[in-house]
Formats: C-alpha cells, structure tokens, sequence
C-alpha cells in the first residue's frame, strides 16, 4: 500500500479555513437553522452564549488520522464552537481517542477545556447544524471545498476514518476531486470497512457515535478502540 507523500503542514493555511467556515452564509436554510438554535437554546444550556455559526475542524496541524463526521450537533458544536464538544456524541468519541492516544484528556466540554489532540484532526462533512441532522446534496456539495483545503492544508494524512455513511461518502467524493477516483463497484460503507487507493490517504469506515448508536449497541466503546487501533497502525504512529 502507498502512502500519500509527505507534506509539511500550513497552520496558516488552517486558520483561513477556519476563518471562511465560521463566516459562511452560503446554505440560507443552515443559516436559519443553525440561528434559530443558538437563538431558541436548550433550558440546559439558556444562560450560555450558543456558537451558532459554522464550525471549523479541530486538531494537530501535523495529524496522520482525520475523523470525519457528519456535521455539527445542534447543542454541541453548534454551541460550543468546536466539532464534537458539549455533547453524548462528543462524549463517546474524545474518550476512545484518549484511549487511543490521540487526546490530552478523556472529554471535551468547551473550546477551552485544554484539549489537544496528538496526531489526529476531526472535522465534518457539513459545517452548520442541519434541521433533523440532514444536510441537502447542495449543502454538502457547497461545504466540499472547506474539507479540501484542510485536508490539503494538514499535509501529512494517511488515513480518513468516515464516522458513518454520510462523511463516507464525502471521503470518497474528496478523493475523486483529488485525482484519486474510486473503483468500480463504488465502495459501500461499513463499520470496519477499508480502502486504500494508491498515493491516498486510507479510507476506514465506523459507525457514527451517535446517542442512538452509542445507546442501542450499534457501536460500543471496544468497537470504536479496535477501529481507532487499526488507523493508529496505517497512519505509522
């Protein structure tokens, strides 16, 4: 198997991402929506300042492993201001990547809880908290270029692990856009699926840490170690 070639990472680079994603209003329905949460706010959470903008990604400029996700949680991310933080999703997945090495400490609350990530970047397909947690083809489509150039902006990446079917197949359509077009049959997504495309970085699939994956069986805490496992060993940490 082929690594992609090394690169050195632009934390500049990162930042103007960052900067664009926070300021986009492109999709005016995830505009509206991503407002009116942070406007409405959860009882729990009604003296908090919500985020209610675009969320950028998260983590080590020199990562090997980007997770991908699918987007923003509604009183998460879209809260706090950064991807899988303040929430049951946030909760299950920053304690396996503690667990894997990849984080300073087991839970991620708010932006700026001390956090850090060691060779590991986490971002999303879809950048704004969409209504029932289903971003529109347009919507992903428009928020494509943002994962394109953090990707290209991180350098080093060996592996994408896709956190479900949705940031699976935005992994796959980045790759085609990068030159690195998938085989025939197009892969389907699978906890544990795998592929790996010459002088590109690795896709792996898992099951999304969602509450309603988390809390039914679908994907426990062994099964996300043993996938987390897997890209430590193909990234070459």
């Amino acid at each position: 198997m082929s690594a992609p070639a090394p690169a050195r990472p632009s934390p500049r680079a990162l930042s103007l991402v960052a900067r664009d994603v926070e300021a986009c209003r492109a999709c005016p329905r995830l505009v509206a929506w991503r407002e009116e949460v942070a406007r409405t706010r959860r009882r729990a959470y009604r003296d908090e300042a919500y985020w209610g903008r675009g969320v950028p990604g998260f983590g080590d400029p020199a990562a090997r492993i980007v997770l991908l996700g699918l987007a923003p949680g509604a009183h998460g991310a879209n809260r706090t201001g950064r991807m899988f933080t303040g929430d049951g999703s946030g909760d299950f997945l920053y304690a396996a990547l503690h667990r894997a090495g990849l984080a300073s400490q087991p839970a991620s609350r708010a932006a700026d809880d001390g956090l850090v990530l060691s060779g590991a970047f986490v971002t999303a397909a879809c950048r704004c908290v969409p209504p029932q947690n289903r971003p529109a083809p347009d919507e992903l489509a428009r928020c494509a270029p943002f994962l394109d150039r953090e990707l290209a902006a991180l350098g080093g990446v060996r592996v994408i692990l896709a956190l479900g079917a949705i940031a699976w197949d935005a992994a796959l359509a980045h790759l085609a856009r990068t030159g690195h077009a998938p085989p025939r049959p197009r892969p389907r997504f699978g906890h544990g699926a795998e592929l790996a495309i010459p002088h590109a970085p690795v896709l792996v699939g898992s099951y999304h840490p969602s509450r309603q994956n988390t809390q039914t069986g679908r994907l426990t805490p062994a099964m996300l170690d043993a996938v987390l496992a897997r890209a430590v060993r193909l990234a070459g940490r």
